[in-house]
């Protein structure tokens, strides 16, 4: 569903999350109670309570998080150079405080751990800008990349994310104070999408990563027969054939890599696969395995920008290529590295 207006996103949505969450913690000992009085007729080890916990923590995050980004609305006068460079390093830095924070409650709370499998990237070098390319698969992946870019690399990232991210206030009011664009499908009646994608990449700096999702949205085993078919559809049988090799990916959707290329032709490209959360497709799949006690296991191949290829298609090929390999990695690590 697509979230409501902007105006109404802020004066309603964001504050009723704060107010939501003062709430909560104020009654945390009858919703504790309840949870443990429900643990002993779930499965698991205390189900009920990891759960409260988890959303408690989120929500505290959420509403603290749209309080330092209320002050420093207020601080850059009211709204008038929240834009400029120095608000937006504030603004870089309050996401890695805040994903810290997030990611290591994450490593308590649901034992998630994650690891880092072959040779570091140069993402971490100065110098010049990256195109991320990463799988989507399983619940919360978009965060531990933007995690990984920020706090373990030092990048700023620029992000093309689907407009129902919108819903969770913080995200809504953070990312659109920096250089992101929510997308809907289809035209919205500005530029199309890949209009919009070149748009962005434009003028990068040499901290900047511009990540991009080239599967469109999570694997599950549908998304990937529909992908296949599509392709069909479109008369592309080649790709199509190629897609139908790889199980564990989806096929990738070339529009976005073409039009970053196109408007930022000397960037670097960084392709990322991980494994970890490939089995929870469904909410029934992520109630299932809490506790998680997950091992993610994340894979970085770095690709200079003179062994980019040039011509389209070539280009085309080449993200085909990099799937198929990214694919094989995943069939070979979803227990762990080799």
């Amino acid at each position: 569903m697509p979230p409501p207006p902007r105006w109404l996103r802020r004066l309603l949505l964001a504050p009723g999350v704060v107010v939501l969450a003062v709430t909560v913690v104020m009654t945390v000992p009858v919703w504790a109670l309840l949870a443990l009085a429900a643990s002993p007729f779930v499965p698991g080890r205390l189900r009920p309570l990891r759960l409260l916990w988890i959303g408690l923590v989120y929500l505290v995050w959420d509403a603290a998080a749209l309080i330092v980004l209320f002050v420093l609305w207020v601080a850059s006068g009211f709204g008038w150079r929240v834009r400029s460079p120095a608000f937006e390093q504030a603004h870089y830095r309050l996401a890695g405080w805040f994903l810290r924070v997030l990611f290591w409650q994450a490593r308590w709370s649901l034992r998630l751990s994650i690891e880092v499998a072959g040779a570091d990237p140069d993402t971490a070098l100065a110098g010049r800008p990256e195109l991320v390319l990463c799988r989507h698969a399983g619940p919360g992946d978009s965060f531990i990349l933007i995690h990984a870019l920020v706090n373990w690399f030092r990048r700023e990232p620029r992000i093309v994310l689907k407009n129902t991210l919108q819903w969770d206030p913080a995200v809504d009011v953070l990312l659109n104070r920096l250089p992101n664009r929510f997308l809907a499908p289809g035209p919205d009646g500005r530029a199309t999408l890949t209009e919009q994608i070149g748009q962005l990449a434009a003028g990068l700096d040499d901290d900047d990563a511009f990540v991009l999702f080239p599967e469109g949205g999570n694997f599950t085993p549908k998304r990937r027969v529909r992908a296949i078919a599509r392709l069909r559809e479109l008369g592309h049988e080649l790709m199509a054939s190629r897609a139908e090799r790889m199980r564990h990916v989806l096929a990738p959707q070339p529009g976005g890599l073409l039009a970053a290329l196109d408007a930022a032709p000397d960037v670097g490209v960084i392709f990322v696969a991980h494994t970890g959360l490939d089995r929870m497709v469904t909410v029934a799949d992520v109630w299932r395995e809490l506790p998680m006690d997950k091992r993610i296991v994340m894979r970085f191949w770095s690709v200079p920008p003179e062994e980019v290829p040039v011509g389209a298609q070539e280009r085309i090929d080449w993200l085909f290529d990099w799937w198929g390999r990214m694919d094989e990695w995943i069939a070979k690590n979803q227990d762990g590295p080799t």
